[in-house]
């Protein structure tokens, strides 16, 4: 009961993250699945499925919220079912020593991806709303290869998808992220139904998938209404942060790297990455201070200093 209450806390934790930055829910989730020994196919099929209930709920709150712009939704959600569809049945058909590293390798790269996302180009919630001008066909590959590396990687379609969006597209941070979770449900039926058809529902377990689920239910709401208003430079790098460091050990592994060695450059990681984490807040405080110091109002004239 305790650990399906951790899982279900997890779940929660991972949705609050996602549904506020738009990522962070399928890559912290298969990351933790991951390191708790479960086998990779095993692990993206239950983030899944949990995220057949995440997603739905995630998407009407957006869509509650005023987050959603359904032009971008029409142009993500098919081509991201296909990908997640065509990812599922490959990582479906590898062993779980050949999935095992492959997983590993992608949540690692993932992670970085997520840290030089937010630590270099953050997100600025200050952004006036424009029509989307510029050409909508890269909207349908973008999706494409979202979807795929969501199943294969047991996430990844806010890091690429939303990512891409916010550096790229005219609407705010807030439309962004609403519109790509909106999105994400179509793609996680199409990849459900992958590991479902390549696996069957041996090995599932239904208490997890449970947890998680409920965790990420109910935080879904919470996500929603705080999109776009979190620090979403320090939340960003603190959670590719934790993703980088929960990958690092099995890629390690994988590479041949020694005990010693390797814990020592865990350890290093760990240090270096839990600085950066406390310096982007600490300038993100000074920076605050700075701004308010500014807009004070000046002396009234006339009226002599004390």
């Amino acid at each position: 009961m305790t650990h399906l209450l951790l899982i279900a806390l997890a779940g929660f934790g991972a949705q609050l993250v996602d549904g506020s930055l738009g990522m962070g829910y399928g890559v912290t989730s298969a990351s933790l699945l991951l390191a708790t020994g479960l086998a990779p196919a095993l692990a993206s099929a239950s983030v899944n499925l949990a995220q057949l209930g995440t997603t739905l709920s995630s998407g009407a709150s957006h869509w509650r919220a005023g987050n959603v712009d359904w032009a971008i939704v029409r142009r993500l959600a098919l081509p991201g079912g296909i990908g997640g569809l065509l990812g599922a049945t490959l990582l479906s058909s590898l062993s779980t020593d050949a999935a095992r590293p492959v997983m590993a390798v992608l949540l690692l790269l993932l992670g970085v991806a997520v840290v030089l996302r937010f630590l270099t180009r953050p997100p600025l919630a200050g952004v006036r709303e424009r029509p989307w001008t510029r050409s909508r066909r890269f909207l349908g590959p973008l999706g494409l290869v979202g979807g795929f590396v969501n199943a294969t990687g047991g996430g990844g379609w806010g890091p690429v998808v939303t990512s891409t969006l916010l550096s790229t597209g005219p609407t705010t941070p807030r439309r962004v992220i609403g519109s790509v979770s909106a999105s994400e449900f179509v793609v996680t039926v199409c990849a459900s139904v992958g590991f479902l058809l390549g696996l069957g529902l041996s090995g599932l377990h239904l208490g997890t998938i449970v947890a998680l689920m409920a965790g990420g239910v109910l935080a879904a709401p919470v996500a929603a209404t705080l999109a776009g208003r979190l620090p979403a430079q320090v939340l960003g790098v603190a959670v590719g942060s934790m993703i980088l460091n929960l990958n690092l050990g099995p890629v390690l592994d994988v590479l041949g790297v020694p005990g010693t060695p390797s814990t020592v450059a865990r350890a290093v990681v760990l240090t270096a990455t839990v600085l950066l984490v406390v310096g982007v807040a600490a300038r993100r405080v000074l920076r605050r201070g700075r701004e308010a110091e500014a807009s004070r109002p000046g002396d009234p004239v006339g009226v002599a200093a004390p």
